[in-house]
């Protein structure tokens, strides 16, 4: 007896194992390494789940990707709850997933993932918030482990590049169930002491693990409520901790910290020195503009009238001078000539040359007389001539 197979077309075929698988898999959980991971424009989710013989697609659709409280990312460790489903235009099968639980390192990451939200929410990432770097520090305080190669790093970049810069070492553990609490420590003492312009938190690269200090609340507050600005300098430029959306600054290294905290001291002198050749030039071509407008000015009509009004006004003066010393001439002269007069006159009525005309003077008592009414009889009186004197009496009047 022959057996003649069915003779399914493709989409028959495909219906056909869908329902089945669909029937046989309604819910169910798979535990797997995440890879290829891709959040698509239109909100769904796209990834494979591996372990070390298999994959799997994954589908997570926009409605169940919003109600994750976290992001996966490739290489985390998840379950996933869902259905199996055959996606019919490739003849796919693959996992239509409605739930991600996180296992092993995801659980640190879901962790990282809640704060992140719980503190963006609160506004502690809001860019009003952060307080600006001073541009030159005198102080810089460091908080991370003295033992490390990020300090060395970051005080052979600072003392190079300007070496006038104090650096504080405050050590701490970066690692481990006390770091958390030192970490916070010390940016609180650094703050209540006052005594730097400017605060680096950081450490050198590792897992997760290593860099979780950073990643606690404690951490976070400490820097949210720090006064003194705060540089956070977590791993290599790929890590990304929760302390650096709360600080003022995130570096992708310490070594970058140092180097943004501070200016090059030879840069700044060279930036000083073009400065002041700038100033110079721009001086000297300001001055040598200005007097060219001022020597245009001084040979200007306009500037040279006040100047002929001048020589006009000294010219006038010239001459008024002139007329004052004819008229003063003159009238020196004509005085001059009054005053002989005068004294032709004076020199007339001299005394003496009143008696040389035959004229005497009459005196009693030393007294000129020339009224008779003033004499009596008997008076003695004195008579000057031109020559000589004589005494009398008077007889008769």
């Amino acid at each position: 007896m022959n057996f003649t197979p069915l003779i399914f077309s493709v989409s028959e075929l495909t219906r056909l194992i869908k329902k089945n698988l669909e029937e046989l898999f309604p819910i169910i959980q798979v535990e797997g390494e995440v890879s290829n991971c891709t959040y698509h424009t239109s909100g769904h989710l796209y990834f494979t789940l591996k372990d070390s013989s298999a994959i799997i697609s994954v589908v997570m659709w926009r409605s169940k990707v919003a109600l994750q409280s976290f992001k996966i990312k490739n290489g985390m460790k998840v379950i996933l709850q869902g259905s199996i489903t055959v996606y019919e235009p490739r003849g796919n099968y693959q996992l239509d997933c409605n739930k991600i639980i996180p296992k092993g390192i995801g659980e640190l990451q879901l962790r990282y993932e809640e704060l992140k939200n719980k503190l963006l929410a609160e506004g502690l990432f809001d860019n009003e918030r952060k307080k600006s770097l001073p541009e030159f520090p005198e102080k810089i305080g460091i908080v991370t482990s003295p033992t490390g190669a990020a300090i060395r790093d970051m005080i052979n970049i600072l003392s190079r590049r300007m070496p006038s810069v104090e650096i504080i070492i405050f050590p701490v553990k970066v690692q481990g169930d006390e770091a958390k609490n030192e970490i916070a420590e010390a940016i609180k003492i650094l703050n209540e002491q006052n005594i730097v312009d400017l605060i680096i938190v950081g450490r050198g690269g590792g897992s997760l693990e290593d860099l979780w200090a950073f990643n606690e609340e404690i951490v976070a507050r400490a820097i949210s409520n720090s006064k003194i600005p705060i540089v956070s300098a977590v791993g290599h430029e790929i890590d990304f901790t929760i302390a650096d959306f709360v600080s003022d600054l995130r570096a992708p290294t310490p070594s970058a910290a140092a180097e943004l905290v501070v200016k090059d001291k030879s840069e700044l002198i060279e930036t000083i020195n073009n400065l002041l050749y700038n100033c110079k030039n721009r001086l000297e071509n300001l001055i040598d503009s200005e007097f060219k407008s001022i020597s245009g000015f001084i040979n200007s009509y306009a500037f040279n009238i006040p100047k002929q009004l001048i020589k006009n006004y000294s010219q006038q003066n010239d001459d008024l001078v002139h007329r004052l010393d004819k008229s003063m001439n003159y009238l020196m002269t004509n005085k001059k000539n009054q005053l002989t007069n005068f004294d032709g006159k004076l020199v007339a009525l001299k005394p003496e040359n009143i008696l040389r005309r035959g004229f005497s003077i009459v005196r009693k008592n030393n007294k000129i007389i020339s009224d008779a009414n003033d004499l009596s009889l008997k008076d003695k009186i004195e008579i000057t001539f031109k020559k000589g004197k004589s005494t009398a009496e008077i007889s008769q009047k």
